[in-house]
């Protein structure tokens, strides 16, 4: 992450689109777009705004898509606003790491809600459609009706972008203005196509005018290391610099999804922020001040306790639905091989990794390590008492003999090649004769926006318990 003085992006790694980060005092707290995945909106913690640490998730009810969220900290209470299901939500905690409230419906259509206090002390949000409505003074209402207060820049017609696609509308006050933050160009497509533009305003609801700046964060070339960088939220230091929080493709690894990258920036004596001149994300950059809280990209999960981590999330639903924590195990009952039910999964951080297993199984159930994109595009290996082999969400596979009171499996992903293994000790492994490719697995093929997870999952009639789960980055 940093060495004498320096970091490197992205900060979060892995599928963490959308970031809305604040600053309360000297401790940092962000959250992301958390699509269908339960828990979602996982809260993030930092004191110098490059090493993150998942503290707490805010929802733990499926209440549809979850879309870039608002994190806000007002009069002493933590909201965040989000659009899900063709509305828009907010929960409250008195603290990040909750207890966060059940979700209330706002009764608003649009999405990517930003919020702001105007100088009439009344509480707003602003939409990505260019929309402004007032909040109740509890932020947990809308008083009366929207309206349209805000027209976005425009890039040159020539540009290769995917759309205008105004969105993700973030707003910070400083001396006199509010600074509008949006992003346009489509948040995929072209590696040129997204970018944050600014604009200004004595007030929330205009008239604005454009920064000369813009756009102010942009991909110039399908040569950089970040692709599709977009969707800012200004950020300032208890010593008063600035920053850029967004999010962005690594170059040639879509199927990473879009991961949380950190910028500085600087004022203008006419009081607009730039980038800094010489400084990229695609280089190293100075640590901004402040105390490196703990942070890991490997697990090695035992399965203590009696609640299954916030690493782990499931489409739809709790994974305790159907996922059973208890005395260093993992338990689940096998689904029907037709059933649409989630599988239990990890966020993947690096082009390359390895994902092992420990497992054992009741009766006719397959335990299975799998690459999962959604449910119709995945692939990986299973063991039962017939033995192992491949699978792919199109095709099952030769069944190879492994048996034991234990089982071990194995993916290893590198640079887009998926190798899997088996073993009955854990020391000696067999390579499935099948190896796979799997840069395909992204949203400008498949859509949703998602990223390749590793997943758990069980399949026919009896159990599977998970004993042991390690996740590791491989450096190349």
């Amino acid at each position: 992450m940093n060495s004498k003085g320096m970091y490197v992006n992205p900060v979060v790694a892995g599928n963490y689109a959308d970031p809305s980060v604040i600053r309360v005092g000297e401790d940092y707290y962000m959250t992301h777009t958390s699509y269908k995945a339960i828990p979602g909106l996982i809260i993030w913690h930092s004191r110098d705004l490059v090493h993150w640490a998942p503290i707490s998730a805010a929802l733990y009810e499926y209440v549809g898509d979850v879309w870039a969220p608002e994190f806000v900290h007002h009069d002493g209470t933590y909201y965040i606003y989000f659009p899900a299901n063709r509305t828009n939500w907010v929960v409250t905690a008195p603290n990040p790491t909750g207890p966060w409230s059940r979700p209330v419906d706002l009764k608003i259509k649009g999405i990517d809600p930003g919020h702001v206090v105007g100088p009439d002390g009344k509480r707003y949000l602003h939409m990505s459609d260019g929309h402004i409505v007032e909040l109740s003074e509890d932020g947990l209402a809308i008083v009366g009706e929207p309206r349209h207060v805000y027209e976005g820049w425009r890039y040159p017609d020539e540009w290769v972008v995917e759309g205008y696609s105004m969105e993700g509308p973030k707003l910070r006050y400083k001396d006199g203005y509010y600074y509008l933050n949006v992003a346009v160009g489509g948040t995929a497509g072209p590696p040129t196509s997204h970018m944050v533009v600014c604009s200004r305003s004595h007030t929330p609801w205009g008239p604005w005018e454009h920064s000369p700046y813009n756009p102010v964060v942009k991909t110039q070339s399908r040569s950089e290391r970040w692709w599709s960088k977009g969707h800012g939220t200004l950020i300032d230091t208890p010593d008063g610099k600035w920053y850029i929080v967004y999010h962005g493709y690594l170059n040639g690894y879509h199927s990473l999804g879009r991961q949380t990258l950190l910028e500085p920036v600087e004022w203008t004596e006419d009081g607009w922020y730039r980038a800094i001149k010489g400084i990229t994300p695609d280089n190293p950059i100075p640590l901004p001040s402040g105390e490196a809280v703990k942070q890991s990209r490997t697990m090695d999960d035992r399965f203590n306790g009696e609640r299954l981590g916030i690493h782990w999330q499931c489409n739809g639903e709790l994974p305790e639905v159907h996922y059973r924590q208890q005395n260093g195990a993992l338990t689940v009952r096998g689904r029907d091989e037709q059933s649409q039910r989630s599988p239990l999964v990890f966020m993947t951080t690096a082009p390359s990794y390895e994902a092992e297993v420990e497992l054992s199984f009741t009766g006719a159930a397959e335990g299975r390590l799998l690459l999962y994109y959604d449910d119709n595009a995945w692939m990986g290996i299973g063991v039962s008492a017939k033995g192992a082999r491949h699978l792919r969400s199109f095709k099952q596979y030769a069944v190879k003999p492994c048996s034991g009171e234990r089982v071990f499996l194995r993916i290893r992903h590198e640079e887009h090649l998926v190798f899997y293994y088996y073993s009955t000790d854990g020391i000696h492994w067999s390579r499935y004769d099948k190896v796979t490719e799997a840069s395909g697995f992204n949203h400008n093929t498949l859509g949703g926006f998602l990223s390749l997870r590793i997943g758990l999952d069980a399949v026919g009639e009896g159990t599977v318990t998970f004993h042991r789960f390690q996740y590791r980055e491989l450096h190349n």
